[in-house]
């Protein structure tokens, strides 16, 4: 069995950070964290670049970082006065108690926890150890390397591939987005989902008073969380083929509502994605991710409910079209736009377009310096749906020859491919607390059982 004394991390947004805590917690193992922005130490870029009015997406009551501890958050909140167990926070406050968690385990670890502001950029393996090394020039020696790169930027369109222009932001999370922009311009979001919403709010938040219309393929919008907590979850997994499973859920929505049938999927969907065959993860990815997307992700109330008001007052416009082209004009873009089920396709001109596809999985076009070198040299690989990197159920990266590394480690929304359901904290939290348990040999860690 692999013994660790000391651990390197590569990445210190929620999945590197919670990892790091967790192994105070439960070992005696040396932590090096290591992030290339200290300003995003302990909140990464969901947490640390969001506005005063980003709000999560889940309630107060299920948003503890230590599943051994399920109303650690909702605690926090209360102490301070700034919540309850159903109130759904801001982001930047959920960054302020990731930071206090942090903090108070540096406090208690002393020595053990080293915290550096680097860059990293390759990671050298052997059968004995693991160092990482920073663009510096110096190096990490540990005995485990884990790398929590959390969620990649988008990356742009085929029709706006080389377009270097003042007014395309590929970038939805920069400050300022509504700066320049008058009460007669128009903004083009490029996407529907989660990241298009928050970029609405922004703009209308920064001022801005004027159309901002969102496009993706289906045009569909995150729906809205029922305004109480969701009802009990079965105990037992749902069985049978992909299609069937799917009439299953659209009979349980005819019975408890459809939010009631997603939110049963919860306790199983990852066993449930590690049962499909490849063929049916294929379809699904093909044919049901943004159903499933907008009815498994949801918007909290308030946020639904003002961006029906824009929609209501004309200053939101919400479509279904594909992305024909796009070329400069003058000091906007205009986009070719040809509405889902017609062949017809418009010009319209934009005084701005923001990128709001999504996070990039697809390893083979990412540009971060570390991922490039190790995919470069195969000491990780895409997995086979091209939405991660390749790890199995340990979170061991799986390299170039199909082989399970030991000393390096992925944790965070990038093994999506092997979990599925890896994007949303009370995944993810389960996911770095299973695996510091694992490194520190913590077999019975509180009320975890053997």
């Amino acid at each position: 069995m692999l013994s660790a004394d000391h651990v390197a991390i590569v990445g210190g947004g929620f999945s590197g950070t919670l990892l790091a805590i967790n192994l105070l917690r439960h070992g005696e193992a040396r932590v090096t964290l290591i992030e290339r922005r200290g300003d995003r130490l302990g909140r990464g870029l969901a947490y640390g670049a969001a506005q005063d009015d980003h709000v999560l997406n889940v309630r107060a009551a299920n948003m503890s970082a230590l599943p051994d501890a399920p109303g650690h958050f909702a605690d926090w909140l209360k102490a301070r006065a700034e919540g309850q167990d159903a109130s759904f926070a801001t982001r930047r406050t959920y960054g302020l108690y990731l930071r206090d968690l942090l903090e108070a385990a540096a406090d208690e670890a002393g020595a053990r926890l080293r915290l550096v502001e680097a860059e990293a950029v390759d990671i050298r393996l052997s059968d004995e150890a693991a160092a990482v090394r920073l663009a510096t020039g110096a190096w990490v020696a540990a005995d485990i390397a884990v790398i929590a790169p959390g969620n990649l930027p988008p990356h742009a369109l085929p029709a706006f591939a080389g377009i270097s222009h003042i007014a395309y932001a590929d970038d939805p999370w920069t400050a300022g987005l509504a700066d320049g922009l008058c009460g007669d311009d128009q903004v083009l979001l490029l996407g529907c989902g989660l990241t298009a919403v928050d970029c609405a709010l922004s703009l209308d938040t920064g001022g801005f008073a004027g159309r901002i219309v969102a496009v993706s393929r289906r045009g569909l919008l995150p729906h809205a969380h029922a305004p109480g907590p969701a009802a009990a979850s079965p105990t037992e997994r749902p069985a049978g083929s992909a299609s069937a499973l799917v009439r299953q859920v659209r009979a349980r929505a005819e019975a408890i509502g459809w939010r009631g049938a997603v939110d049963e999927l919860r306790p199983f969907t990852q066993d449930m994605w590690r049962a499909a065959d490849a063929a049916d993860r294929a379809r699904f990815l093909r044919h049901l991710r943004p159903y499933w997307d907008v009815h498994r992700h949801r918007l909290a109330p308030a946020v639904a409910e003002r961006l029906a008001a824009m929609r209501a007052s004309g200053r939101l416009e919400i479509g279904a079209a594909k992305i024909v082209a796009a070329r400069p004009e003058g000091d906007g873009i205009a986009v070719a736009l040809r509405p889902r089920g017609s062949d017809a396709v418009t010009w319209r001109r934009f005084a701005r377009v923001i990128n709001c596809t999504g996070p990039l999985g697809d390893l083979n076009r990412a540009r971060d310096p570390l991922l490039r070198a190790l995919a470069d040299k195969g000491a990780i690989r895409p997995d086979p749906l091209a939405i991660g990197i390749d790890v199995d159920r340990q979170c061991r990266a799986i390299s170039a020859d199909g082989e399970a590394q030991e000393r390096l480690r992925v944790v965070g929304p990038m093994t999506r491919g092997a979990h599925w359901e890896i994007v949303a904290v009370p995944d993810i939290r389960r996911q770095v607390w299973t695996l510091a348990r694992e490194i520190s040999h913590a077999y019975w860690v509180e009320a975890a059982g053997l």
